[in-house]
């Protein structure tokens, strides 16, 4: 796998397994939400959520 961006638009699949407490949490997230979005989506979400509290220090 290169580190190379696409220039299509597209972006790389990650395969993650969740255990069922996981998976039933993110789906009460989901479920919260006003237009419930798809279980990657909620996914890239608290991702982002995520990055954007937590900054990498250079």
């Amino acid at each position: 796998m290169t580190d190379k961006k696409k220039n299509d638009g597209r972006a790389d699949p990650v395969l993650v397994r969740l255990p069922e407490e996981l998976m039933r949490a993110l789906d009460a997230m989901r479920r919260a939400e006003e237009d419930p979005p798809t279980r990657p989506e909620m996914i890239r979400r608290i991702l982002q959520a995520w990055i954007e509290q937590h900054p990498v220090k250079k």
